[in-house]
């Protein structure tokens, strides 16, 4: 674990809050990678006022990163500088009413999927496909299996910067394939999903489809990041990954799936800095051999750690 460098202790100067702040907090030990530097600290709002409050007063100068369950992440050696929010408990609620569903931004996506069956409400088994949580949903309009967000979202609430609240239609929302047009330093706190009446045997059977598919073609217990490049237009990510010949592609611990190689792993004692490189050496490889520039799918969040002998200097 690298440890931030800094002048001062950020924590001192941070304003009063109901929830929680805590320093150096390892992300090795959320993120699903199992890499990543220390959080300078981490902030877990007690609800949207606290968060609001939080916003509203804290310093111009320290920067805010959003985390959820840490599943789309790569978060570099050398940790996250400034406040890592965390959304809790108050932005889990989830309520089905007719065909709407209201949701919080810290809801696990395939919880969301479950709660459909007892609801008999189609249309939303896709989510039992995605990992993470709503509000990474959300700001990646994520998707699978032949869905995504931009499906079944009718709308969806976010807090900007200043702390002010937004409501935001579909249209505002701005999807478009794997990205939305929401300002990136926009906090998502909460969405309407829809969906259609349905069996819920006939849920229950998609659900249990895409399960199977996912653990027949995908790492899914490995330490893994989820889907690693963007597909390009017209085309697959893991068909031209393959092509140039990475399928099992090695650097340090961090190899490329030979499962299904737009996907790389942590096999154990892997650094971000190995994925990442191997990640870039991915890309140059396609690149050079079909012409196509992958896109980043994953997030990578975070510094990248200092040596030992700069440090020193």
């Amino acid at each position: 674990m690298v440890p931030l460098r800094r002048t001062a202790r950020l924590l001192d100067r941070l304003p009063p809050v109901r929830g929680r702040y805590a320093e150096n907090v390892a992300l090795a030990a959320i993120t699903w990678f199992r890499v990543g530097g220390v959080a300078e600290v981490m902030f877990r709002p007690a609800d949207r006022a606290d968060l609001r409050d939080f916003l509203r007063a804290k310093p111009a100068d320290v920067a805010v990163t959003v985390m959820g369950v840490g599943s789309n992440l790569l978060v570099r050696d050398g940790g996250v500088p400034g406040v890592l929010v965390r959304l809790g408990r108050d932005f889990a609620g989830l309520a089905m009413a007719g065909t709407e569903v209201q949701v919080g931004a810290a809801v696990l996506d395939a919880n969301v999927a479950e709660a459909s069956v007892t609801a008999g409400l189609g249309g939303i088994e896709f989510l039992s496909g995605v990992p993470g949580t709503i509000g990474g949903a959300l700001r990646m309009n994520a998707g699978a299996y032949g869905r995504e967000m931009a499906d079944v979202v009718r709308r969806a609430e976010a807090m900007a910067p200043d702390g002010s609240l937004h409501a935001l239609e579909a249209a505002a929302l701005g999807f478009r394939y794997r990205a939305c047009r929401v300002p990136p330093d926009w906090i998502f706190l909460a969405a309407t999903l829809h969906g259609e009446p349905a069996a819920p045997d006939a849920i229950r059977a998609r659900i249990a489809e895409i399960k199977t598919a996912r653990h027949e073609s995908q790492p899914v217990r490995s330490r893994t990041g989820g889907s690693t490049f963007r597909n390009p237009p017209g085309a697959r990510a893991w068909e031209v990954i393959d092509r140039a010949g990475c399928r099992g592609l090695r650097r340090g611990a961090a190899m490329v799936s030979e499962q299904h190689c737009n996907f790389l792993i942590n096999t154990g004692g892997a650094s971000a800095a190995d994925l990442e490189a191997l990640g870039e050496e991915v890309r140059r490889r396609v690149l050079q051999t079909t012409g196509v520039a992958l896109e980043w799918e994953i997030v990578r969040i975070g510094q990248v750690a200092v040596l030992a002998a700069e440090r020193a200097t």
